[in-house]
This record gives structure tokens, sequence and C-alpha cells, in this order.
């Protein structure tokens, strides 16, 4: 059974740092790439960040270029967001997520949420003083 379960969330002073964890269990990860979406409240779901499936190429949203990093250690089933010089709009429920790929695609990653196969349920980050 396939699972993606977020952690790391929690309340941070504005201009600290978080770092977000989504473990994956079910599956190899090695054919998918990963997102992080978020969602504050009454707000659209947004695009995050993403990372290919070979690990070799990123993309983030503008609104975080520079502060957040992704990251993915296939050994450990784990991809990660660091997230530094956190703000109170950085507030919101973020969201895991993984796309199956084939192999002419190993190296490109979308913040868009579509072609999403899993889905996880969410951590809340607070940025507030």
């Amino acid at each position: 059974q396939v699972h993606l379960v977020e952690s790391g969330g929690g309340l941070v002073q504005p201009g600290g740092s978080l770092r977000l964890s989504c473990e994956a269990s079910g599956f190899t990860l090695d054919n998918f790439a990963f997102n992080w979406f978020r969602q504050a409240p009454g707000k659209e779901r947004e695009g995050v960040s993403c990372i290919s499936s070979s690990g070799g190429r990123t993309g983030y949203a503008d609104s975080v270029k520079g502060r957040f990093t992704i990251s993915r250690d296939n050994a450990k089933n784990t991809v990660y967001l660091q997230m530094n010089s956190l703000k109170p709009d950085d507030t919101a429920v973020y969201y895991c997520a993984a796309s199956q790929v084939g192999l002419l695609f190993r190296h490109t990653c979308t913040t868009s949420a579509s072609g999403m196969n899993f889905w996880g349920k969410g951590t809340l980050v607070t940025v507030s003083s």
C-alpha cells in the first residue's frame, strides 16, 4: 500500500527555519518525481517546489526561490524541503506528492499539480511571532 507521510511542520517565528520530510512507502522512488505544494486558509493550492526522479533538476515558485531547497534521499525513501527565512505568508498546510515518470523525463520536473499519482495528508506550518 502506497503512503506519503509528511512531518516537520510546526510553529516558527518569522526569519526562522524548518525542514519538512516526506517519507514514502509501498513503492520505489527511483521512477518518481516529487513535489511540494501548499495551501493557506482561503487560498488556492500553490506549487512550491519539485525535484526530478534523477534528483538533478529542481524547480521553485518565485515566492520561495532562494529560501527553500528541495532534496531527496532514495536510500531513505524520503524527500525533504528545507525552508529558511520563513515569512508569515509561508503559513499553510504543506503537501508532498509523487508522479511517475519515464526514462525520457528523468531530468525534468514541474511545480504544476497535474499528473500527480500519490499525495500525502499534509503538515501544518505556521509562521508567527
